[in-house]
């Protein structure tokens, strides 16, 4: 097939005519937004009957988040960010509690699956488009669900499970608008003091997973002197770039798609973008094929590294609500903390600076917090690491996961916290 035999594009007012009353939405993480698209949606709100949208994660503030059009057009989320956080708070906008691996198949049961929308790279000579900086679960439902496609010129075009053929659209349109970018964002001593004792216990030729952020980025520039690591990750960025163009990243021993980088989601600079353009070393695969623990769990010496807000006694870590509030979901950090409990070798590390930001709680803690939910449970956690040090909680009694817990706390709440421990009959 050839680019001349491909169906014209269309304005994005043609998306309306797939749109039936009921309908659910889906649409792709971060960059995967179809903007046009939605934009259109927003303007003919008052002709929709109670259609939703669902995304995992939003990067822009929408009118329909905010809940300005009322039952016409509501968002469902399936990850807080700050887009959603308040709209969320006030009662605007839906939160469907998931592990990112199980999405796919909550969104197959639990959704009509009307339609997904979503950007995508210009459509090549063979009538492919790609799904560019995503895969997530937007491609688990490739040739079941119609797809509409925002062709956008500055779209990457990536490579794996995120083809869509023209054969699988109900129609597309062109665009040509910048990616939003997530700048590095620069670490703190606190930072590097935990990424320095994470990077100390990664071995080489392990397979790693970390996400974005200033821990991430601290570690991954700390790991140059490392050889042959691979990368099997939920989220690609920025810090991935250096290690692969030193030669540290090479995937050579990786179970799994050997020599690639595999991933699910990309958000990053320009630079990352730039990367991934045309760039057949990263593999896209969906999300309940790069999460599933299962999967995980066949990579030897695997590393999964996620940061929390607080962690109790037990060792339960409350990543997903702050002061008893929700501010994120469980995204894949139970994924991967499960996959590397069953790996060969593998450690999984939940990250956290000792303290809240102005140092004044604690966010080591006798009992969570009350609201507070549970993400990674106690029975699976592995390593938990603050500036302070490494807990090391699998296998350990609750005694000695107290007395480990105070120990990488902040020293002026230790006093404290053994006088808490002592009265919860733990040391």
């Amino acid at each position: 097939m050839t680019s001349s035999v491909l169906p014209k594009a269309v304005p994005p007012e043609a998306v309306l005519e797939h749109i039936k009353p009921g309908a659910d939405i889906v649409m792709p993480n971060a960059n995967g937004e179809a903007v046009t698209l939605v934009d259109t949606l927003e303007e003919h709100a008052d002709q929709l009957d109670g259609v939703r949208i669902h995304q995992m994660h939003a990067l822009r503030e929408r009118r329909y988040i905010n809940g300005e059009f009322g039952d016409h057009l509501r968002h469902v989320s399936y990850f807080l960010a700050p887009a959603t956080r308040k709209a969320y708070a006030e009662g605007k906008c839906d939160l469907v509690p998931n592990h990112f691996s199980e999405v796919p198949d909550l969104i197959r049961r639990s959704t009509n699956c009307s339609l997904v929308i979503a950007a995508a790279s210009p459509p090549n000579r063979h009538g492919y488009f790609s799904l560019g900086t995503n895969c997530d679960y937007t491609a688990s439902l490739i040739g079941r669900v119609p797809f509409f496609l925002e062709a956008n010129r500055q779209m990457p075009r990536t490579f794996g499970g995120n083809q869509v053929h023209v054969s699988q659209i109900a129609g597309w349109t062109e665009v040509d608008y910048p990616l939003v970018e997530a700048h590095t964002v620069v670490p703190t001593d606190k930072d590097r003091a935990i990424a320095a004792m994470v990077a100390e216990r990664i071995p080489d030729r392990a397979t790693l997973q970390a996400g974005i952020g200033g821990m991430p980025n601290a570690l991954l520039a700390m790991l140059k002197d490392h050889k042959d690591l691979g990368v099997h990750t939920e989220l690609l960025s920025d810090g991935v770039i250096d290690l692969v163009e030193s030669g540290v990243v090479t995937g050579t021993h990786k179970h799994y798609r050997r020599g690639k980088i595999v991933t699910t989601l990309a958000l990053g600079s320009q630079r990352l973008y730039d990367f991934l353009h045309e760039n057949s070393a990263v593999d896209f695969a969906p999300v309940d094929w790069v999460n599933n623990p299962r999967v995980i769990a066949q990579e030897p010496n695997f590393v999964s590294i996620n940061a929390t807000t607080e962690v109790d006694f037990f060792g339960q870590c409350a990543s997903e609500t702050v002061g008893g509030r929700y501010f994120s979901s469980s995204g894949g950090q139970y994924d991967f903390a499960r996959g590397a409990m069953y790996s060969e070798g593998g450690q999984g590390f939940i990250v956290l600076q000792s303290t809240t930001r102005d140092g004044s709680i604690s966010k080591i803690r006798p009992t969570l917090s009350p609201g507070s939910v549970v993400t990674t449970s106690k029975n699976t956690v592995d390593k938990i690491v603050t500036e302070y040090g490494v807990a090391e909680m699998r296998g350990k009694t609750l005694r000695e996961r107290a007395t480990a817990l105070i120990s990488i706390a902040d020293p002026k709440f230790r006093d404290e916290l053994t006088a808490a421990a002592k009265q919860l009959a733990l040391i």
